[in-house]
């Protein structure tokens, strides 16, 4: 029969053959199954609702891509920092955009948990006791390492104690927008000794004296393209951030309304508030400075 006839060369009723060169015998090789270890990472989701409710394992897979993301957007912008501090610009400019990508895959995560119902999940959200998406240390470092430090974070994390070394590394050291602006200073631009030299366990709070810095910057682009182009994707990372943000808040709403999170929050009243937190609030602030 030929191609034309409905099978093509190697398929035949439907059926694919395998090729000869394919490699069919792992017994002392390396598997894709054991280069990944899947017999640990997929016997990680324990359901503990008795009876065993249907969708709980979506409820716990969604949360542990989550962290399985999370440590990758870690990674990523702990080498851009590094990255700064070495003056390789271009390379932190890889990590940060490969950030951007992995933050658009988070967001959109949110609408696979918001196919579950609130009927639903009361069907087992009284296992979760008081496990709560708050107490992910992974996520408090990400917003450590972007500069919304809260040292009173870590008490949340004291019978951890892997948790609370990562937590407190991530505090004490400077964020990458520290880095950033520290770059910048070495290329000589006009940063402000206080910046320099302040105290980067704190939260970084809007400092006015950098918004003229950045109106140089935005007021002529191809002069100072290579900070120009870093400002617009430290943007971009606080933009993605913001709407991960609110995506988590309308999924909390839509599942649970205004009930109080599983960890003693108050709920989405809570996730309302870190709206209004902020990494870059000079990049935004100096859009008003700009004419026209």
């Amino acid at each position: 029969m030929t191609e034309h006839e409905g099978v093509s060369d190697g398929v035949a009723e439907n059926t694919r053959t395998i090729e000869a060169s394919v490699v069919t015998d792992f017994s002392d090789r390396m598997s894709y199954g054991g280069y990944l270890d899947l017999p640990t990472l997929l016997s990680a989701q324990r359901p503990i609702s008795r009876p065993e409710h249907h969708d709980e394992l979506l409820f716990i897979i969604q949360h542990q891509t989550t962290e399985l993301w999370l440590k990758l957007v870690l990674h990523e912008l702990e080498t851009a920092r590094d990255l700064l501090r070495a003056d390789e610009l271009g390379q932190a400019l890889k990590c940060i955009a490969r950030v951007k990508h992995i933050q658009k895959t988070l967001t959109e995560q949110w609408s696979v948990l918001a196919t579950l119902t609130p009927a639903e999940y009361a069907q087992f959200r009284g296992v979760l006791g008081n496990a709560s998406g708050f107490q992910s240390y992974q996520y408090r470092a990400v917003e450590f390492v972007l500069g919304n430090k809260n040292a009173k974070m870590l008490q949340v994390f004291e019978a951890d104690a892997s948790a609370t070394t990562l937590l407190r590394h991530a505090l004490e050291s400077p964020s990458l927008y520290d880095e950033f602006l520290r770059l910048l200073a070495r290329a000589g631009y006009p940063i402000p000794a206080s910046v320099l030299e302040r105290d980067v366990t704190l939260a970084w709070t809007f400092t006015p004296e950098l918004v003229p810095v950045f109106a140089q910057i935005y007021g002529d682009t191809a002069a100072h393209w290579s900070a120009y182009e870093t400002c617009e994707e430290l943007v971009d990372l606080e933009d993605n951030f913001q709407l991960w943000r609110f995506r988590h808040l309308k999924t909390v709403e839509r599942i649970i309304g205004s009930k109080p999170g599983t960890g003693g929050s108050s709920g989405a009243p809570f996730l309302r508030r870190a709206l209004e937190l902020t990494f870059f609030p000079e990049l935004y602030a100096v859009r008003t400075e700009i004419p026209g």
